[in-house]
């Protein structure tokens, strides 16, 4: 039985998140693929040749650690960084053949991961469900906002 402040909304909202990393961690090694790259690829996918700055800035993420996910990804394959034509001072990232097969893969590793998670669940707790998620996440957009807070 958990105690009171292990049950606070805070608390399961905390074990959700932690249970569902270490669960979609696990089903992207088995494709060999690393946490920080599905959200890379994605991006590559609908536009491919962008710069790491670009990348970064679509993420909303630092530019040195973009470039440690990109190194990641260019050792196993998945991607090739090539100067640009017109500026040889930026470099420009693409989809290797291996890059732009594994879509499948991580498109069928999230559907699992969706069906695990919500498994027992009607139709009707999923829609609320996903309101929710949404009031969630826009209550904090809006506080870091406010705060001038970013990731």
């Amino acid at each position: 039985m958990l105690g009171k402040e292990e049950s606070s909304l805070h608390a399961l909202l905390w074990q959700v998140i932690r249970q569902h990393f270490i669960r979609h961690h696990y089903l992207l090694s088995t494709i060999g693929i690393h946490k920080g790259q599905p959200p890379v690829l994605a991006i590559l996918w609908g536009q491919d040749g962008l710069t790491q700055k670009e990348i970064a800035d679509h993420l909303k993420l630092k530019p040195p650690t973009v470039t440690a996910i990109i190194r990641r990804m260019e050792r196993a394959g998945l991607v090739k960084r090539e100067p640009d034509l017109e500026d040889m001072r930026i470099s420009r990232v693409y989809l290797t053949e291996k890059g732009r097969n594994i879509k499948e893969s991580i498109e069928k590793v999230t559907k699992i991961l969706e069906e695990e998670c919500f498994a027992g669940f009607t139709l009707e707790e999923r829609v609320l469900l996903r309101r929710f998620f949404i009031q969630i996440r826009d209550n904090l957009k809006g506080v870091n906002e406010k705060t001038g807070e970013s990731y």
